[in-house]
């Protein structure tokens, strides 16, 4: 997803930006945020119960014998109906489990289980991935919380940008969305150290102007290169 060149340009907007703040950026990209696993059989639970709706809308229907009725007894008549209602039922479950397999099947292939995927579990799953890379890289360890997470999930074309408490204090969330908007847009014209060196001079800016830098009292907390996750 990065190249060298690319982590190289990317830690170095890192560092130029936080030569102007106190504050910390750290960058994150991942390939995918989540593997959506419940993605395949939700879709193969749909086809198999849609699947007798499916038969009645097409006109399929039960059908008893012809000479029904015709010398039958009500014991013979009453066995008949219940073979001819058990054989639909049987066929039914059949296409039922039928269907879940071959859609299940057909989904959990990469590229058709991200096309059905809902945007909205993208969104969810990119969230808290976010959340887990800002704790599991201490982002809310800095010394006076100014830790910034930029974070990309790749497949699904989303970001995320998560500020420690003491920046959320003082900036709001709309404050970050033309950083972010630059950001996406280099990943989806195939030039991400653009978007993240943009994004990331965005970010430094904002963060400049509420938590400026102090002479001789600017530790580097954070390491300022971009991780990559696998």
């Amino acid at each position: 997803m990065l190249s060298e060149t690319d982590r190289a340009r990317i830690e170095a907007a890192v560092k130029a930006a936080e030569a102007g703040t106190t504050g910390e950026i750290y960058c994150v990209v991942a390939p995918e945020s989540s593997e959506y696993l419940e993605v395949p059989i939700a879709w193969g639970a749909i086809a198999a119960l849609a699947a007798p709706a499916v038969l009645l809308a097409a006109g399929v229907h039960v059908t008893a014998p012809d000479d029904l009725g015709g010398g039958w007894s009500a014991a013979q008549m009453s066995s008949a109906a219940e073979a001819a209602a058990r054989t639909a039922l049987s066929g039914a479950i059949l296409l039922q489990c039928a269907l879940f397999v071959a859609v299940a099947i057909l989904v959990a292939i990469p590229v058709v289980r991200h096309v059905m995927t809902p945007r909205a579990l993208k969104r969810e799953r990119v969230r808290r991935r976010a959340h887990e890379q800002f704790l599991a890289k201490n982002l809310q360890a800095t010394r006076e919380r100014t830790g910034v997470l930029i974070y990309v999930s790749a497949r699904e074309h989303m970001a995320e940008l998560i500020a420690d408490e003491g920046i959320d204090a003082k900036v709001s969330d709309r404050a970050w969305d033309g950083a972010m908007a630059r950001l996406m847009d280099g990943f989806k014209a195939g030039r991400p150290a653009d978007g993240f060196e943009e994004a990331i001079g965005l970010c430094g800016a904002i963060l400049a102007e509420h938590f400026p830098p102090r002479q001789g009292d600017n530790p580097n907390e954070l390491s300022d290169s971009v991780v990559v996750l696998g």
